[in-house]
């Protein structure tokens, strides 16, 4: 670790440290103002995070194929996407050897049985339905941040696939 940081300008360093020390989350999701709600709600939890935000699937598979930058620890993909949708995306992550292992909690505002059938089938590791409220949302992400991912891709089974939110009580999360 000396030699690489001693090879790094010190801005670069402190943004390496800060990297390395720091929870990276990818956040793919068309709506501009669900990645502002998003990207405010991970700065309220007590978790250091760097959050990366792109606007459509084909900015994602462009940043993730891009060799320089940095896999996420959890990436959040939504499904309903231009250009390339959540799920093309999924699939496209699944069959790449260097992505396959990335953790993806599909974050969507549909609650299709259908849709979360298909994403349990393709390879996602949670799906999260968007809720309305902010306090719901930064639950659910403290949640999910705080999950054991080690757990959750491997031997994933559906009743611990689908994270419900209720709404009555923003400070419960549970799984079913």
């Amino acid at each position: 670790m000396k030699g690489k940081e001693s090879l790094l300008s010190d801005k670069n360093l402190k943004l390496y440290k800060m990297e390395n020390d720091a929870l990276h989350i990818l956040l793919a999701d068309d709506d501009e103002d669900d990645r502002i709600f998003f990207k405010e709600a991970l700065q309220e939890i007590k978790v250091r995070t760097v959050v990366t935000l792109v606007n459509d699937g084909h900015q994602l598979m462009n940043y993730l194929n891009q060799p320089g930058n940095h896999l996420p620890n959890v990436l959040f993909l939504d499904l309903n996407m231009p250009v390339k949708n959540g799920m093309d995306c999924l699939i496209e992550i699944r069959k790449n050897s260097r992505l396959k292992d990335l953790a993806i909690a599909i974050y969507s505002t549909s609650s299709s049985e259908e849709n979360i059938e298909e994403a349990f089938v393709r390879g996602a590791n949670i799906y999260i339905q968007k809720p309305d409220d902010f306090s719901a949302l930064k639950s659910i992400l403290e949640q999910v941040i705080n999950l054991n991912w080690q757990y959750h891709t491997s031997g994933l089974r559906r009743e611990n696939f689908l994270l419900n939110i209720n709404t009555k009580k923003t400070d419960e999360v549970s799984k079913t």
